[in-house]
């Protein structure tokens, strides 16, 4: 459905949707300076890190791994188990945390710096749709002309490149999963004898071209639940993209008009999602700072100062002082912090080699006769190596006459495996008056490593839990 190609940007509605419900396509014009610069190296340092993580080794391992056939995870260096998992809701409150303190500080820096989706979108899908269907005016000239053989070889060279490009971001976001001479071998064989990882790309490389290809800024502006949050998370101190309306107002051609504004529109057309920044912060910027680098360049040709449009706070805008400390950057500062020093913690002590688990078996919590009382428990051991590893179970400091059946029996772990072990403890009828507190120990053969653990002996005499 035809719609009007100069639309402009107004806060009653977002600019992608037309007065008829209809898609509006956002041709966004390129722009140079030292903000497109930044973003385009900070685009490529992430791709490089993104790309490179599963094949940096550390301790043996990808440096970020999810190996779900082992039940293994190793995140830079530390090996959990799915036992240990919880351990990573601290370390992603830090980084919640962390991301709601940028946000108070610097608004939506992620948006537009950082998030994989618009690394991606700007810096490699933008980059492949300038390449083969030009500028902002030959892709809009484009998109009203007839079908031809050279409209369909743009149209299908673009959306090509689209989907190789989807099937590498897919393939290398498959490799966190399963390793990259895994996937190398999935590769070389057919479709079928790995239907799984197959379909798992196939259906991530169409989400990824669909996406890329049309939905686009779309998904920011719809989907995205940050932006949503950034008027909760930002105040009038925090810093974003603003319009100086004090020296820009009122706009008009230069001669004409007292502002610094000569409403050329530049900064409308270089927007990714559209949006006229004079009208104030909306949800829709993703803080890119690509109108920054527009308006700069405009006010450098008019000979004019810069920084019409520029990172500043509501308040700096206004010439009022702006506050770095405020209560909700204390708070986040605080709960970042607070998030990372548990995580450090407790990732620390559970990223040891290897880990037991001792648990009462399910039934009775004792079971008696006439001359003996048993207690039963599992115990099963983690390993977190490359090398198989063998442990004996024992007990220590038990009382007098209180054993433990099958002791000094050698329990064989598989390496990055686990192996579980029945123990148990048996005491004479006679020499029970109660419960009892016993170290229960699996120690490794040969080597030091002891792991124990404290149980609770339960008899006749109580009807307590352990």
């Amino acid at each position: 459905m035809a719609s009007d190609l100069r639309k402009q940007p107004n806060l009653d509605s977002v600019t992608t949707i037309n007065s008829d419900g209809s898609r509006y396509y956002i041709h966004t014009a390129d722009v140079k300076g030292k903000w497109t610069r930044g973003r385009r190296v900070t685009a490529v340092l992430l791709i490089a890190v993104y790309v490179l993580l599963p094949w940096l080794q550390i301790n043996g391992s990808p440096a970020l791994f999810f190996d779900l056939e082992n039940n293994h995870f190793h995140v830079f260096g530390l090996t959990l188990v799915p036992q240990d998992l919880w351990v990573m809701f601290f370390g992603i409150t830090g980084l919640g945390f962390t991301l709601f303190f940028v946000t108070a500080l610097l608004g939506r820096l992620w948006c537009g710096w950082a998030c994989p989706y618009t690394v991606f979108l700007d810096h490699v899908f933008r980059r492949i749709e300038r390449w083969t269907e030009g500028d902002a005016v030959a892709r809009r000239r484009l998109d009203t002309a007839p079908w031809s053989a050279g409209k369909l070889l743009r149209r299908g060279t673009k959306h090509a490149l689209y989907f190789i490009c989807s099937a590498l971001i897919a393939h290398v976001f498959l490799s966190y999963f399963v390793s990259i001479p895994r996937l190398y071998q999935h590769m070389q064989e057919g479709p079928l004898a790995h239907a799984t990882a197959f379909g798992t790309v196939l259906f991530l490389t169409l989400i990824l071209w669909f996406c890329f290809g049309w939905f686009r800024e779309q998904f920011c502006v719809i989907m995205c639940p940050y932006g949503r949050l950034q008027s909760a998370l930002t105040d009038d101190d925090t810093v974003a993209i603003g319009y100086d309306a004090k020296r820009g107002e009122p706009r008009g051609p230069k001669g004409k008009a007292e502002g610094a504004c000569i409403d050329c529109r530049r900064c409308v057309n270089v927007c990714p999602t559209g949006i006229d920044i004079r009208n104030g912060l909306q949800l829709e910027c993703i803080g890119c700072a690509a109108c920054i680098d527009a308006c700069d360049d405009v006010m450098t040709l008019i000979d004019r100062p810069k920084g019409l449009v520029r990172y500043d706070s509501q308040n700096g805008l206004q010439g009022k002082p702006r506050k770095i400390l405020r209560p909700r950057v204390l708070v986040y500062t605080a709960m970042g912090m607070l998030g990372f020093t548990v995580f450090t913690i407790t990732a620390w002590q559970r990223a040891k080699p290897f880990t037991a688990d001792f648990t009462r078996m399910r039934g009775q919590p004792y079971y008696s006769d006439s001359t003996t009382v048993r207690n039963h428990y599992q115990v099963r051991i983690h390993n977190k190596r490359n090398q198989p590893a063998s442990f004996t179970l024992q007990l220590r400091d038990a009382p007098p006459g209180f054993t433990l059946s099958g002791a000094g029996e050698t329990v064989q772990i598989p390496p990055r495996g686990e192996a579980g072990k029945p123990a148990i403890i048996l005491a004479p009828q006679a020499d029970y008056t109660g419960p009892v507190t016993l170290k229960l120990e699996a120690r490794m053969q040969p080597g030091d490593v002891v792991l124990t653990h404290e149980l609770r002996f339960l008899g006749p005499s109580t009807t307590s839990q352990p």
